[in-house]
């Protein structure tokens, strides 16, 4: 046998070892690729028909970031369908789902391939994924050596999903291999702020508390709120969504709690409202602080007793609602300036999360840039999308005010810059197929909402040319001189100052926060 007992003691140790499952996962996929000479390996979880990567060695890392359906990759397909070891020839025409993501390589035309499937019983819960340049490297190791490999991971993986099954205390739904663990819903991201807010996602999901979900425009909170019901028991039933800031006043008591025919001009018949659409889910409330006050009255009383009455009736109906409700707003000041009513805010707020701007969030940028990258793939019916370095770089020096949703639309412009460009069904997206009007040249001043604003040039330390400070550094810098100024210019009036750098009040607060002025 190629692969020696105290080889495979090695892997059996390395899944013993580190403190979380993503850590043991790496040194798995590490440990493999060391001990089998590829030059790439990957951890994948099966989740309804697709591939999420956990672990890669000897891949781009936006691979971590992206989702591989079945349908649209035909060697990962076979995988799934396999039930045992996959052994690709080398010349197969069947394209690689990885072409293009292995540094250094820009195809793989001619390569060795294996991938191993991994089950919980007779339920696929993931794969292994093994690539080398050379053709023949993988032909000396049987297929029981492999096997054995395989077995160990996907026992590791299996403990994974039960643990965090049992971690985020979801026992009403049985462990079925594919769906025991936390969906994930689209929240990609591996930064301590998105881990924490996974976690907290974690603990209210078994419980039935209000939640109230706040953030930046574009950073989410729509996908947090799917999260939190999709991993709760209400996940069989209905999750309705309402946007608060496009009710008309005229409509918007109807649309929450229904009307009886002729209650008004244009009630042809009886109507249900979202709160008896949601009976039993989730009703999930978009711009929540967008509510008329005398709306807000209205919600209020249905949060305290569960009892709704349509427009025009005089009887009341019981609903078993849980509401989640989301903002871009600081409710507090709104509460504090009389626009949001204290007594709701705090039946709403009763578990507050909030949800981290893309510019804190760090290596998830290239993350979900692989993510798009792979939805794009899909959409525009190409072989792969693949981010070069230098389009990585660049998309981690932006400052993304309108968050994941601004670099959503910008890896679609990008891709489809770079297709009109590039022939073939293969696109590579660089740095100048993403023009980001808000990016600073190097040595470039930011521009300035005001003429009163610090000039950073002047900054002493800070100057472009001094190498001594880290960008981050002289940015965070720059914006507390920028916010002092500010603040000193409008008799330190937070609203006036917010207002005078074009920002939300709430979100010059949490900056102001952030870096150590509060």
């Amino acid at each position: 046998m190629a692969l020696s007992v105290n080889l495979l003691a090695a892997v059996a140790i390395e899944l013993q070892q580190g403190l979380t499952h993503q850590d043991r996962f790496q040194r798995l996929i590490t440990t493999l690729r060391q001990m089998l000479h590829c030059d790439a390996s990957a951890l994948l979880r099966y989740e309804e028909q697709q591939f999420r990567p956990l672990a890669i060695d000897g891949l781009a890392p936006d691979v971590l970031g992206r989702r591989f359906a079945l349908q649209t990759h035909p060697r990962l397909e076979a995988i799934a369908r396999a039930g045992d070891i996959v052994r690709f020839p080398a010349d197969s025409t069947l394209p690689d789902p990885y072409d293009g993501l292995i540094p250094g390589q820009q195809e793989l035309k001619v390569h060795a391939c294996v991938g191993l499937p991994l089950f919980a019983g007779h339920n696929l819960i993931g794969a292994l994924t093994l690539d080398s340049m050379s053709p023949h490297q993988f032909d000396i190791f049987s297929d029981e050596e492999l096997r054995l490999i395989s077995a160990l991971a996907a026992g590791a993986l299996n403990n994974a999903l039960l643990i965090e099954q049992l971690e985020s205390q979801n026992l009403l739904v049985p462990h079925d291999g594919a769906s025991a663990s936390i969906p994930d819903a689209g929240m990609i991201g591996l930064s301590t702020g998105m881990m924490a807010l996974k976690h907290e996602i974690d603990i209210v999901a078994a419980s039935d508390l209000n939640v109230l979900i706040s953030g930046e425009t574009g950073t989410g909170k729509e996908l947090v709120a799917r999260a939190i019901h999709e991993s709760s028991p209400r996940a069989g039933k209905p999750m309705v969504y309402l946007n608060c800031a496009a009710l008309p006043e005229s409509v918007a008591e109807s649309e929450l709690f229904g009307h009886v025919k002729g209650a008004f001009t244009g009630a042809i018949g009886n109507r249900q409202g979202k709160f008896e659409l949601a009976n039993n889910g989730t009703l999930f409330l978009d711009e929540i602080g967008e509510l008329s006050l005398a709306l807000q009255a209205k919600l209020l009383r249905v949060l305290q007793y569960g009892d709704i009455q349509r427009v025009g009736d005089d009887r009341s109906q019981r609903v078993d609602v849980r509401v989640l409700a989301a903002t871009n707003r600081d409710l507090k000041t709104e509460v504090l300036e009389g626009r949001f009513r204290a007594d709701l805010y705090h039946r709403l707020s009763v578990f507050p999360l909030w949800v981290p701007p893309l510019r804190e969030r760090g290596e998830d940028i290239v993350l979900l840039a692989g993510y798009f990258c792979e939805q794009c793939r899909n959409k525009l019916g190409l072989d792969s999308v693949v981010l070069s370095q230098d389009a990585a770089d660049h998309l981690q020096q932006y400052r993304w005010p309108g968050n994941v949703r601004e670099l959503e639309h910008a890896i679609y412009r990008g891709t489809i810059i770079a297709r009109a460009a590039q022939p073939g069904r293969n696109v590579v997206l660089s740095a100048a197929h993403l023009p980001l009007a808000a990016t600073a040249s190097p040595g470039e001043p930011l521009s300035l909402p005001n003429s009163n604003a610090p000039d950073i040039n002047t900054a002493g330390s800070l100057t472009p040319g001094n190498s001594a400070a880290s960008l981050r550094d002289a940015t965070d810098a720059f914006q507390r001189q920028l916010i002092q100024a500010t603040l000193d210019n409008h008799q330190h009036n937070w609203a006036a100052s917010a207002r005078a750098l074009h920002t939300d009040v709430a979100n010059l607060h949490r900056l102001a926060k952030r870096l150590g002025m509060k």
